[in-house]
């Protein structure tokens, strides 16, 4: 059920934001050095490693690393790097990872294939077992503020409560966060 709700939603949002997505693309191109598209290396159900496209907020160049590790994250973002990732309109090329399959709309934020603590800990707890997700019960609760045995602790608590009803609650309390621009530290 939650495939088919990801195929469905993921398809009519496609659709919806097609010319939001050409438009961040192009001012992306045209505000900074490099391609539109950053594909990272995430870790994805099951600790397998894959692709996750997002719009490139920060320059070519920059240490592939948790921003927060950053000794001055401003310094690396490009021109509208600041915006993208307070309006989260960075992440609307993840609509390919749902599509694919390699994300859900709902499940625990992807971890960079470096952050070893993260992923030991999700999978500790089973957590790795679930389909990342483009927001998550942790994002709701925190997003960037968290720190990482809280954020585990949150995906643990999504593993045993997972449902549709659930996943829609994570939703549109993403929407309201988003609206708001809570909880983003660059």
């Amino acid at each position: 059920m939650k495939r088919f709700f990801d195929l469905a939603i993921g398809a009519v949002a496609s659709v919806f934001l097609l010319v939001p997505i050409i438009v961040v693309a192009t001012a992306v191109r045209l505000t900074s050095k490099g391609p539109s598209l950053y594909w990272s290396d995430r870790v994805g159900r099951h600790n397998a490693i894959f692709k996750m496209p997002k719009f490139r907020s920060m320059r070519v160049g920059t240490p592939v690393v948790a921003t927060h590790l950053l000794s001055s994250p401003e310094a690396h973002l490009t021109p509208i790097g600041s915006f993208l990732r307070k309006s989260s309109l960075d992440e609307l090329p993840q609509l390919w990872s749902i599509l694919v399959g390699d994300m859900s709309f709902v499940g625990p934020r992807p971890a960079l294939f470096n952050q070893e603590d993260l992923i030991a800990l999700r999978t500790e707890q089973g957590v790795h077992i679930l389909v990342p997700g483009l927001t998550g019960w942790a994002q709701v609760n925190g997003r960037d503020e968290l720190p990482i045995p809280q954020k585990v602790a949150l995906d643990a608590e999504y593993l045993q409560k997972q449902s549709l009803w659930f996943d829609i609650r994570i939703l549109w309390l993403t929407f309201v966060k988003v609206v708001r621009r809570d909880g983003v530290s660059h």
